[in-house]
């Protein structure tokens, strides 16, 4: 490694890049398959191509790359007037410690600025019976990063399709942090 963690939206064209989005998408499901393990049923993965090209095309895919290498990626979308959110957020486990994901946390919380909207939400899906350590790690790294906790919402609620596909029963833990 020898240059710094550069992040940026991903251009709508590459909608139709088949092997950036298998790439993409690859590299999302392999993080979450160990961010969420035990909380989905053996099979479910976090998306997909057709998914990610939707995503593109809508301009709310930004990916971190070091040395040119694909190492992070972040959805942002506006929610309302005010209301900024960041979600899908994976650092390559390879390349984890080099700042991959505060880069990309940076990033979504200025390109929220800079749509005028004064506050930034995420989302962390927990398990409602137990803890899970990788949701614990990283409920504290975004308190650490000035995320509040401000509400607990139902997944059925939110997501009516994705319970069935569920291991366990969950819920989402609703941040917020001030920009």
């Amino acid at each position: 490694m020898t240059g710094a963690v550069t992040v940026e939206l991903v251009p709508a064209d590459a909608a139709g890049d088949d092997a950036f989005l298998a790439g993409a998408a690859g590299l999302i499901n392999r993080v979450y398959a160990v961010a969420e393990r035990g909380l989905w049923r053996d099979g479910v993965q976090r998306t997909d191509g057709p998914e990610l090209a939707g995503i593109v095309r809508a301009g709310e895919l930004a990916v971190a790359r070091l040395d040119g290498r694909l190492v992070g990626a972040v959805r942002v979308q506006r929610l309302d007037d005010r209301l900024g959110e960041f979600g899908m957020l994976v650092a390559d486990p390879a390349y984890r410690g080099v700042g991959v994901g505060r880069a990309l946390v940076t990033f979504a919380e200025a390109w929220a600025r800079a749509q005028r909207l004064d506050r930034m939400q995420l989302e962390v899906l927990v398990p409602r019976a137990w803890h899970h350590p990788v949701k614990e790690f990283v409920r504290a790294w975004y308190i650490r990063l000035g995320y509040r906790h401000v509400r607990t919402d139902r997944l059925a609620d939110a997501y009516p399709q994705l319970p069935p596909l569920l291991a366990t029963p969950c819920d989402f833990l609703i941040y917020h942090k001030p920009l």
